[in-house]
């Protein structure tokens, strides 16, 4: 009977102890995709559908986009109030993997109001000034152009006027907005809003 009891005993200490074992080497283990992408979700919301309109949707952002932004926001080169803090506690490893979990999910499509007659001038505007780096309606990202299409109206004014101010900065939008009056960028928002 004694050594039965030692042998349950031995055998409660030796699980115990392999749990021990396997919790500490999970818990050593390097973050994974959706594990840092989930740090993400509380202002862009699940999967990078956004449901706030001063958020960016990342659901089918490029790679490459993420990766660019998130090194701008760490470098500071790209203005933030939160990005810039948050950024620096992740490796360009953490961005790569981060771009990839939220390129392949599904672009998040914002039920929003829109000017019907600004889209139709925002959309011939993208036809002569912005199809060549944000193709398919801004559906489809092209360099490191963002992916603009279905991004909330207010996220793309902030935006915009980063832009306008000089405060955010890429060469061929500088140059692309310098040619635009307000009411030709408010249609172009509008529009890229609109676009399913």
């Amino acid at each position: 009977m004694e050594h039965k009891r030692w042998m349950q005993r031995t055998g409660q200490w030796a699980l115990a102890a392999g749990a021990l074992v396997l919790s500490a080497s999970a818990a050593a283990l390097p973050p994974n995709a959706a594990m840092l992408a989930d740090s993400c979700g509380a202002c862009h919301g699940t999967f990078g559908a956004s449901a706030g309109p001063a958020m960016p949707s990342l659901a089918g952002q490029s790679k490459q986009a993420i990766v660019e932004a998130m090194k701008n926001f760490k470098s500071g080169e790209r203005p933030s109030t939160v990005m810039g803090r948050l950024a620096k506690g992740y490796t360009d490893a953490d961005f790569a993997a981060m771009g990839d979990f939220f390129a392949r999910q599904k672009m998040h499509v914002p039920q929003q109001a829109l000017d019907q007659q600004r889209i139709a001038k925002g959309a011939a505007l993208h036809e002569s000034k912005c199809k060549n780096c944000h193709p398919d309606n801004g559906k489809t990202n092209e360099d490191d152009a963002p992916l603009v299409a279905s991004q909330w109206l207010p996220y793309l004014q902030m935006q915009m006027a980063l832009y306008v101010e000089g405060k955010r900065k890429t060469t061929k939008m500088s140059d692309v907005v310098k040619g635009l009056s307000a009411a030709d960028l408010e249609s172009l928002m509008q529009f890229y809003a609109s676009v399913k």
